[in-house]
């Protein structure tokens, strides 16, 4: 009788063990899903991976299982591990931008240059309000200019240059008091320069285009 009761007493301390690790283990799981999952940048930067061809392995690090991706290369974050820039030029990525960067509030510098990036300029990007420097220089990009990047404004820096970009320069532009270094030269561009704003002391040379004619917006 003595050792039916410890056997059984015995059996039911496993069982309470285990239902006890069990539940720790869950809940575990569920925290770090929530908090991994609730990363809405870790999310809009593996959205951009998912989207672009990577021959180099250069995205290698950029985990989504991480807590956030502040440890992955090419990603710097301030001190409260929010993403400010975005280091990817000259890169051999090829592929598409992607709508989530606009989720990136805090980015000041996108750096995207000398790749073979396609298709065309997310209008999202017009979302980050902390941008500073927008280069999107020599790689594939079609399209037009979207006029929600008159959002950014603090924006110094917009290099555009070397793409396949078509239609006007947005007008809107010219209200981004911050801007000064606009490069838009070996597009399609067609259509009038903006020459008031922040474009007055923009060289004529940075909008040159190679197969459309673009005026001066004041000899009109």
């Amino acid at each position: 009788m003595a050792a039916a009761a410890a056997a059984a007493a015995q059996w039911l301390s496993v069982c309470i063990t285990f239902s006890v690790s069990l539940i720790i283990i869950i809940i575990g799981s569920s925290s770090l899903v929530a908090v991994a999952s609730g990363n809405s940048e870790g999310d809009a930067l593996y959205a951009l991976r998912r989207s672009l061809s990577d021959p180099d392995n250069v995205l290698q690090s950029w985990d989504p299982t991480l807590v956030n991706p502040c440890t992955w290369f090419h990603i710097t974050c301030n001190q409260d591990n929010r993403v400010t820039r975005l280091d990817l030029g000259n890169s051999n990525l090829s592929g598409r931008l992607v709508p989530e960067l606009g989720k990136l509030e805090h980015l000041q510098y996108l750096e995207l240059y000398k790749n073979n990036i396609q298709g065309t300029i997310p209008v999202e990007l017009g979302n980050l309000k902390s941008l500073i420097s927008l280069d999107l220089y020599n790689n594939n990009i079609s399209g037009k200019i979207p006029p929600s990047l008159a959002k950014l404004k603090s924006l110094v820096f917009l290099r555009l240059n070397d793409n396949r970009l078509t239609g006007q320069i947005p007008r809107e532009l010219v209200g981004i008091s911050s801007l000064k270094v606009v490069d838009v030269s070996s597009n399609d561009l067609c259509g009038t320069i903006p020459t008031s704003g922040p474009f007055e002391h923009i060289p004529l040379n940075k909008y040159v285009s190679s197969f459309c004619n673009l005026l001066l917006a004041s000899l009109l």
